[in-house]
């Protein structure tokens, strides 16, 4: 099978992949994008991670777009994008583990007071704050798909009030081993009323774009805390900015951003009741991914149906 392979790599990130991909599937050809044009009929699979826009054109053989990233916000934006073609995103149970290690890591922070207690010592002040339990903070995971519930149980877990929420039910039901799961745009506005920690985890939509705004944060409790770990997009900055100042967020921890990587003259920088992440809150791994790839072209080829479809109307 030909196996087109292609996006945009940091630099040697190409090479590993490379590597872990023809491990993963020894019998397959892996083509470069002008490898693949040379053949373009008999190209039957794309293998990519936010590929330049027109480069899926021209395969008539197409059969599965497959990306290597969770999110496809980015590459559902080309116009050119073969119709029809069945899209799958990356679902990697490794990501899923690092994505709720980093969502429990900033939970812990926010709720004992660490990020304050790091500028009192750059300050060199000496001032123990309140210490409330787990069980008195309520957290709210944003978005319920594989990473967001993957994240609530493990915060859960702790001894946290998790609840979690989403634009539509998930088939699962109303509970997740100890999260209380809601859906629709109704519910949201009253969980935020007592969430003190926010973790969102929502696929980039025109619906959840901009979410994240002065309505958003008013709704929350005076200093509640925010952990964006999902797109930059999905935030106003003016307006987070403006909720730190005023006091009506406590602090952000921030991993994604409109911009990548994050300009130097941004204010997220220096503004003290921000911590900024390189988007490394859950990093694909090549050698896992590479076998949930290996998994689903081995499913087309044996006629099985395909894992972790993207509905192009949802966008997710």
């Amino acid at each position: 099978m030909n196996i087109l392979l292609s996006g945009q790599f940091e630099a040697g990130e190409l090479h590993v992949w490379q590597q872990s991909l023809r491990a993963a599937l020894p019998q397959a050809r892996w083509l470069d994008g002008e490898e693949a044009r040379a053949v373009a009929d008999t190209v039957q699979v794309a293998v990519v991670a936010n590929p330049p826009q027109g480069s899926l054109q021209g395969l008539p053989q197409l059969r599965l777009i497959q990306s290597l990233w969770a999110g496809v916000d980015r590459l559902l934006l080309d116009p050119t994008l073969p119709p029809g073609v069945p899209i799958a995103r990356m679902v990697d149970p490794a990501m899923n583990a690092s994505m709720a290690e980093t969502a429990l890591w900033a939970t812990l922070a926010l709720h004992r007071g660490f990020f304050d207690y790091a500028r009192a010592q750059r300050q060199g002040v000496w001032q123990p704050g309140p210490q409330r339990r787990a069980d008195q903070v309520s957290v709210l995971v944003l978005g319920l798909g594989q990473m967001g519930l993957t994240a609530a149980r493990r915060i859960a877990q702790q001894g946290y009030r998790v609840r979690g929420w989403s634009q539509r039910p998930r088939p699962g039901g109303d509970a997740a081993e100890g999260v209380a799961c809601h859906a629709g745009q109704d519910a949201l506005p009253r969980l935020l009323t007592d969430s003190d920690i926010v973790i969102n985890l929502l696929p980039l939509t025109p619906a959840t774009a901009g979410l994240l705004n002065a309505r958003f944060f008013a709704a929350l409790p005076r200093g509640a805390g925010l952990a964006n770990l999902a797109r930059g997009a999905h935030v106003v900055d003016a307006d987070l900015l403006a909720a730190l100042d005023g006091g009506q967020l406590g602090h952000a921890v921030l991993d994604v951003f409109h911009t990548e990587p994050l300009p130097t003259e941004h204010p997220y920088w220096t503004h003290p009741r921000v911590s900024v992440l390189p988007h490394v809150a859950a990093q694909t791994d090549p050698v896992s991914a590479s076998q949930v790839v290996a998994d689903n072209v081995r499913a087309l080829g044996a006629g099985r149906p395909l894992s972790h479809l993207v509905d192009r109307a949802r966008g997710y």
